[in-house]
């Protein structure tokens, strides 16, 4: 084999597929080698879209998406998803082109330092040679989903992707974490036990980490134990279903006081699997915090009394095993903070127009159990990771790491392709989609039957808020009206504009039949003050 049938037939022992990106020259000789193999290639609109691609693919699969850019402008156009997965905590492949090796070092002409450039925001950078292909993807695999997941890249020079493999040995690495036995972790965790045990007001706050390690049941089973609030990060909504009676809502997004002010009121803090990664505002709770993790506490952004470094469901459910029952929070005072939850929610709702809120809970009552929600960065995302309640982990996908706008409507894309069965909608602002909306062209062609829902107020607002409490005129954050009946039509989509409850939930009940449906939503943006 050659360099690049090395490298497509590893993707494809691995089970790892399609490849999303923009290819140039030095590409060739990979694309033929997917296809080869019978793995698919997703041309998506530019590389960064492809990388974003990648990224949800990651997070839908467990595995590492991969991403395929050209040398040069490509590999730089890149770097915002890569950063993206980096900080998302999600594993992926890039990879890059280079000029051939023989004037790597003395040409210029779209010349960058690769290495230099994904240093910061992968885990592992390397080339691609004959004498090392094997290896490196064997490597490059098992870095990306080692604890703390993220993204490796890889480049490949254009005199070697067509070159004899020397190294040409298929091996996969061991992608599982083998546990310790619950009763090794009970007899290391009689301190944790018995502060867990004193605690009056206990809370779980779960995050990315703990949706990776399907630690929903594990958490629930301690809840109920101890009579604990559970808190969910943005990202892991869905590991612990939303209508438990135990559950409390999501940490930094639209009604953010009420939530922190829950953590102050709590006399221990589990955070099971909590990225700080996720955090909005600054941690700034006193309550005795218990860290469980599959890595140690470094960034320090909240201070652990204790830290349990280790396989979360295990860790739990030892702990649970050595607890004594309690009521903790009791029901009443759940049940009061749920309410008042509730009502700051629809907060600064403004009558006779459609409210962003508006939004949310028509498309929830409009929209199946199981379908795959994904949303895009601005205001509306702070509802969405309040207000949606996903019917499971993995079916609400949202950056909120790096916090990449342009994230959604790619996401969106891989989710349908991943599950055509199910129902995808994506939400959207008119500033995110702008970014991206040319991938509404390849969402078309490739026939995905996908509901994009476009927050429509003019405005990139998350910036206006701002310059409107600082008594500042809209400068620079405005957005031209788009007509989006118009623009869906010229990229193959079916396209509605809505004002109303009523008309948003007949766009959202249509029948799609693998026409894309892009449903822009005309909101008053008055809400938003309220909410964060």
């Amino acid at each position: 084999m050659n360099v690049s049938e090395v490298m497509a037939t590893y993707l494809k022992e691995a089970g790892i597929g399609p490849v999303f990106g923009y290819p140039g020259d030095p590409s060739v000789e990979f694309l033929e080698g997917c296809r080869k193999v019978g793995i698919d290639f997703v041309l998506a609109r530019r590389e960064g879209t492809a990388g974003l691609m990648a990224e949800a693919y990651g997070m839908l699969t467990g595995k590492p998406g991969v991403a395929l850019s050209t040398l040069g402008p490509g590999s730089t156009n890149l770097v915002n998803a890569v950063a993206n997965a980096y900080l998302d905590r999600t594993p992926m492949i890039a990879i890059s082109g280079q000029i051939d090796t023989k004037r790597l070092p003395t040409f210029t002409h779209q010349v960058v330092d690769q290495h230099a450039i994904f240093s910061p925001v992968a885990k592992y950078v390397a080339d691609v040679a004959p004498h090392t292909v094997g290896h490196v993807m064997r490597k490059a695999h098992r870095v990306a989903l080692a604890p703390l997941p993220g993204p490796v890249h890889l480049s490949t020079p254009a005199d070697v992707v067509g070159a004899d493999a020397s190294d040409d040995r298929i091996t996969l690495p061991p992608v599982t974490h083998v546990a310790a036995g619950a009763q090794v972790w009970s007899d290391a965790l009689g301190d944790s036990a018995a502060q867990i045990g004193a605690a009056k007001r206990p809370l779980i706050l779960y995050g990315i980490s703990a949706m990776q390690n399907d630690a929903g049941e594990a958490i629930v089973t301690m809840a109920e134990r101890i009579g604990a609030a559970i808190v969910s990060s943005p990202m892991a909504k869905g590991t612990v279903a939303e209508d438990h009676p135990l559950f409390a809502g999501t940490l930094d997004m639209a009604c953010n006081a009420i939530m922190w002010d829950l953590l102050k009121q709590s006399d221990l803090i589990l955070c099971a699997g909590f990225d700080a990664v996720e955090l909005i505002k600054p941690w700034s709770v006193d309550s005795p915090v218990i860290h469980i993790d599959e890595v140690p506490n470094t960034d320090q952004i909240y201070a652990a009394e204790t830290e349990v470094v280790g396989p979360i469901p295990q860790i739990l459910s030892a702990l649970a095993d050595q607890v004594s029952a309690s009521d903790g929070w009791g029901s009443a005072r759940l049940t009061e903070h749920r309410e008042q939850l509730a009502a700051a929610f629809s907060s600064g709702r403004v009558s006779g127009v459609l409210n962003p809120s508006d939004v949310i809970a028509v498309a929830g009552q409009s929209v199946a159990g199981d379908a795959i929600v994904t949303t895009d960065v601005g205001s509306h995302k702070l509802l969405v990771g309040q207000g949606w309640r996903p019917g499971g982990p993995r079916h609400l996908l949202m950056t909120n790491g790096l916090s990449s706008m342009g994230f959604s409507l790619p996401a969106a894309i891989v989710a349908k392709m991943l599950h055509p069965d199910r129902e995808v909608v994506c939400f959207t602002g008119d500033g995110g989609l702008a970014m991206v909306q040319s991938e509404l062209r390849l969402a078309a062609s490739m026939q995905l039957g996908l509901k994009v829902v476009v927050f429509l107020d003019n405005s990139l607002n998350r910036i206006e808020l701002k310059q409107m409490a600082r008594q500042y005129p809209s400068t620079g954050t405005v957005i031209e009206e788009t007509n989006i009946v118009a623009l869906a039509g010229s990229m193959g989509c079916n396209g509605v504009k809505v004002e109303t409850e009523t008309a948003l939930a007949d766009a959202l009940s249509a029948k799609t039949d693998g026409t894309p449906l892009v449903i822009g939503a005309v909101i008053d943006p008055a809400q938003y003050r309220e909410q964060f």
